[in-house]
């Protein structure tokens, strides 16, 4: 909804958002958030996010077993060996990061008199509030069912990594999307491979595998490849695409157009990934720390249930 500053507190007025005895602080709930283990409590998502584990196990498990371990060139088992599980190993980080990083949620309940009060707002100004989250709503932020939150600079809710994808982790799930891209192909690129010698070698000792089996799993893996490759790869592009026009994906689909001064191509990518071009930005392990996870795992758990 949009009123004026002076319509809003008198809604807020007659219609408190919380208890007379409740109080909101807007610096401690920031600070409270910012010490808790974000994560989404929700069946699909959860259900998703494991099978996306699962997958890339099954393909590290195939390449490894089935293809790489019983071949008899040495160097080609171990190079291959090596770039496949270190691009899963990244693409799992990647994913795990998009998942348990806060999106961008405006604190809830924040639409209050003291705190817009606080705001100091000019007479006639413009804001908004959330009628489901009782929140203030930043420019171009929106809501989300599943998350029950507001978040800023929300593109889309991804099932597959159970969590919004937004301002503060959409550079952790555009580095989850490349590398399961990068995973997908490379096993395509060793199942062509593994085919054609099997076929050469009448399928006597390109597995430790019955040929039966062989094929089926190897089957599988290509079927997998190809429609993870299609899907992560699209979604790579229209990320990059996004953020080059400092669009989301919830503002290109309501064609809404820009209140905001729009950072263009580098400045975008600056903006999402962090200072000047460099191996940091397709590090998704920059900026982690384990002690500030234990810390928040033993202080508040879950940041939300849903």
């Amino acid at each position: 909804t949009m009123q004026s500053s002076g319509h809003r507190f008198r809604d807020v007025e007659h219609h408190p958002l919380l208890a007379e005895n409740d109080s909101y602080d807007s610096s401690s709930s920031e600070a409270d958030m910012a010490e808790r283990v974000w994560f989404i409590r929700d069946g699909c998502g959860m259900v998703c996010a494991i099978m996306t584990w699962l997958l890339v196990v099954y393909a590290d498990f195939v390449v490894t077993f089935v293809m790489l371990l019983p071949s008899k060139d040495f160097w080609y088992s171990v190079i291959n060996g090596v770039l496949f599980n270190c691009l899963a190993v990244l693409a799992l980080s990647s994913h795990l990061r998009t998942m348990l990083t806060d999106p961008g949620a405006v604190p809830k309940g924040n639409a209050t008199k003291e705190y817009m009060e606080n705001l100091q707002l000019k007479p006639g100004e413009v804001i908004y509030k959330c009628p489901k989250c009782c929140s203030i709503k930043p420019e171009r932020a929106h809501h989300c069912s599943i998350c029950k939150r507001c978040i800023r600079k929300m593109d889309h809710h991804c099932p597959w990594v159970n969590n919004c994808v937004g301002e503060k982790n959409q550079r952790f799930f555009v580095l989850f999307t490349m590398y399961i891209a990068l995973i997908s192909a490379h096993a395509l690129v060793l199942c062509g491979f593994q085919f054609f010698s099997c076929v050469r070698g009448q399928w006597t000792e390109c597995s430790d595998f019955s040929p039966p089996v062989t094929v089926i799993l190897m089957i599988f893996l290509c079927l997998e490849g190809f429609l993870f490759l299609t899907f992560t790869a699209v979604m790579f592009g229209t990320q990059i695409h996004s953020i080059c026009n400092d669009e989301t994906e919830i503002e290109r689909l309501k064609s809404e157009k820009p209140t905001w001064e729009r950072r263009l191509r580098w400045e975008g990518m600056k903006s999402v990934f962090g200072g000047q071009p460099s191996l940091l930005w397709i590090n998704p392990f920059a900026g982690f720390r384990i002690r500030r996870l234990l810390l928040r795992a033993k202080k508040g758990g879950p940041e939300f249930s849903v």
